[in-house]
């Protein structure tokens, strides 16, 4: 993902951001009014949405338009200039990657953050390894890593001692997405996870993502690929030069009015029955 806070808004007359849709409040994390800037650079300019438990909130917009700015946002990575963060309705500070952490958030960067050399289990506990007796309790991180894969449906790994660079794409991301799980995450944000895979890596991911939502977690899905947002996506958030164009149920949406929305702010076409629209 190319996303760059190198795109200034110069739009002059940029639409208003929506107000936050019915039953705002509601969402296991809402932002209200985040703003950030990087000099003069406007990244983000009061960013509302809530993102619910239970859902795939997919994030999407043009490059420039704010995307990989908002989720590190969201992650602690970097501090809001302006704006609150509610979380179960009542406001938090997420000032780095450890209040994001300890409130259940977790990302999955596009580039996974897995190391080749380690196996599967060494991955889904590194930095966070158990420790008994003064030495490592591999027993229970195995069964606490093979627990977690299981309940995922993940089962293309033949065994959670192989090493990460013996993982095709797919695998991979599945990991990746399974280690945050293992920390009783509430809500796992998802930067392209299908970006470079093959047709059957992409639907074991999706199914993935799908299961993720099914079990009750928030998932907010970051991706160019607009199959795979019509494709597990709840709900649609389109982001344009950093401001928040449109928060709308995937139904009441299709790829035509989603590419409007990006590029120019505004759609006034209607939903074409069998051309793209939502779930």
């Amino acid at each position: 993902m190319s996303t760059s806070t190198g795109s200034p808004v110069t739009d002059p007359t940029p639409p208003p951001a929506p107000p936050p849709a019915a039953g705002a409040g509601e969402g296991l994390l809402s932002l209200r009014g985040i703003s950030k800037n990087f000099g003069a650079v406007q990244a983000l300019v009061d960013v509302s949405f809530d993102i619910p438990s239970g859902q795939v909130t997919a994030l999407i917009g043009d490059n420039g338009a704010g995307k990989s700015v908002l989720i590190k946002t969201i992650a602690g990575i970097h501090s809001p200039d302006d704006g609150q963060f509610l979380w179960e309705g009542k406001p938090v500070h997420i000032r780095n990657p450890m209040d994001a952490s300890n409130l259940g958030i977790e990302t999955v960067h596009q580039d996974l953050a897995l190391c080749d050399n380690l196996d599967i289990v060494q991955n889904m506990f590194l930095g966070r390894e158990r420790v008994e007796r003064l030495a490592l309790d591999e027993e229970s991180m195995e069964k606490s890593a093979g627990e977690t894969l299981a309940g995922l449906a993940v089962t293309t790994v033949r065994s959670i001692r192989q090493p990460v660079a013996s993982l095709s794409g797919g695998q991979r991301q599945s990991v990746a997405i399974a280690k945050a799980v293992l920390w009783n995450s509430k809500l796992v944000i998802m930067d392209e996870p299908t970006a470079a895979l093959g047709v059957a890596q992409t639907a074991m991911v999706l199914g993935l993502v799908r299961r993720l939502a099914d079990r009750g977690l928030a998932v907010m899905l970051v991706s160019h690929n607009m199959n795979d947002v019509f494709e597990v996506a709840d709900r649609i958030v389109v982001l344009r030069l950093g401001r928040v164009v449109a928060v709308k149920p995937a139904a009441e949406l299709d790829r035509q009015i989603v590419v409007d929305l990006m590029t120019t702010g505004v759609s006034t076409r209607a939903v074409t029955p069998g051309k793209g629209a939502g779930k």
